[in-house]
């Protein structure tokens, strides 16, 4: 049933890796703003990242910001539509608990809820995410910036994997996948933990220097004269 659409990889493969770049960088920029928009192409990018930078490692200084600037494309394709009225698009591509989990996920922990999953390779969804923060109308600049930062950070570690490890590295994080990112779930829950302890305990301090502090409360000074 996905012979074509390993075919479709094989071709695409072979095709980035065998097109010198000013060719390669543009067809990687399309390819991954179609994948983040409204086409689903699992993995391609990272496929296609690690098997530019395992065939030219000089690749790997540049060649992950093409698949992150086609990414960002794609996303804000997606992002405006929903922006600009497409919640029923959104309630008909995914389930109404889905997408209520990811409001909720907005909600408390604003635009790293977009950053993690930007980040963590599959099986983590993302589009969904992207929806929502269009629909929720997040600022298009913070949504930018956040796309681009954690995809070329997620690129970037493929490629310099793939530069040591060639093409084993899609195949370990698509078997990995869900153990990455339960340790990244993991971190992420303590890093706020801490966050929030934090903010309880520097309120309270401060409350108590102020206690302990004498009130200064200046008092006139009598200088009528003894009659």
């Amino acid at each position: 049933m996905f012979d074509w659409l390993r075919a479709a990889a094989l071709w695409l493969q072979q095709f980035i890796v065998g097109m010198p770049i000013y060719v390669a960088a543009p067809a990687m920029v399309i390819i991954g703003a179609l994948d983040s928009s409204l086409l689903s192409l699992p993995e391609i990018n990272d496929y296609l990242v690690v098997a530019r930078c395992h065939s030219d490692h000089s690749a790997v200084f540049y060649f992950p910001l093409f698949a992150a600037a086609g990414s960002v494309l794609g996303c804000l394709l997606l992002y405006t539509i929903m922006r600009r009225g497409g919640q029923a698009v959104m309630r008909k591509r995914f389930r109404a608990d889905h997408i209520e989990r990811v409001e909720r996920a907005y909600a408390r922990f604003g635009i790293l809820a977009l950053a993690v999953p930007a980040l963590l390779p599959p099986p983590m969804p993302f589009k969904i995410f992207v929806a929502t923060a269009g629909a929720l109308e997040y600022s298009r600049w913070r949504f930018v910036i956040t796309i681009m930062a954690a995809r070329s950070v997620r690129y970037y570690i493929e490629g310099a994997l793939a530069v040591f490890y060639g093409q084993r590295v899609v195949t370990f994080l698509k078997d990995n996948g869900l153990m990455m990112l339960s340790v990244v779930v993991a971190i992420f829950l303590i890093v706020l933990v801490i966050y929030l302890i934090w903010n309880r305990i520097k309120p309270s301090q401060v409350n108590a220097k102020q206690e302990a502090t004498p009130s200064q409360t200046a008092v006139p000074k009598d200088t009528t004269d003894a009659a």
